[in-house]
């Protein structure tokens, strides 16, 4: 197992754990994507695309706007080659409405010195 790998698994379990699972606000989630992805960062998710750590942070803070105690946890994974890191998760939080929430997704995500170069989600509701 080469340190790169290590690393780009270590890099997908802090994208779990420090920016989806980490702060509310959005100038410290930006923050936080600044370290995790590159200036150039392309993430594309089912509904829209999202480019540069600025607007991950803003799509992150809609998404934990929509959810109260919203957490995340990896299920599978995350496997990581080729400059490829790939990782199951589930989450929940609670609606609006008090309804709990679940979601699930699997992702993958490109290395490139030692940050998140690109992103490709596939998730549901339940």
């Amino acid at each position: 197992m080469s340190d790169s790998t290590d690393d780009a698994r270590e890099l997908y379990r802090r994208w779990i754990d420090e920016l989806w699972n980490g702060p509310a606000d959005r100038e410290t989630l930006k923050a936080v994507a600044q370290e995790l992805v590159s200036d150039d960062f392309l993430g594309h998710w089912p509904s829209a695309e999202v480019s540069g750590p600025g607007k991950l942070a803003a799509l992150i803070d809609a998404t934990k706007s929509t959810y109260r105690d919203l957490v995340f946890e990896v299920e599978v994974g995350p496997f990581a080659a080729d400059g490829y890191v790939a990782g199951r998760w589930a989450g929940q939080g609670t609606m609006p409405d008090g309804q709990i929430a679940y979601l699930s997704g699997n992702d993958i995500l490109t290395v490139r010195d030692g940050v998140f170069t690109e992103y490709w989600v596939a998730s549901s509701e339940m």
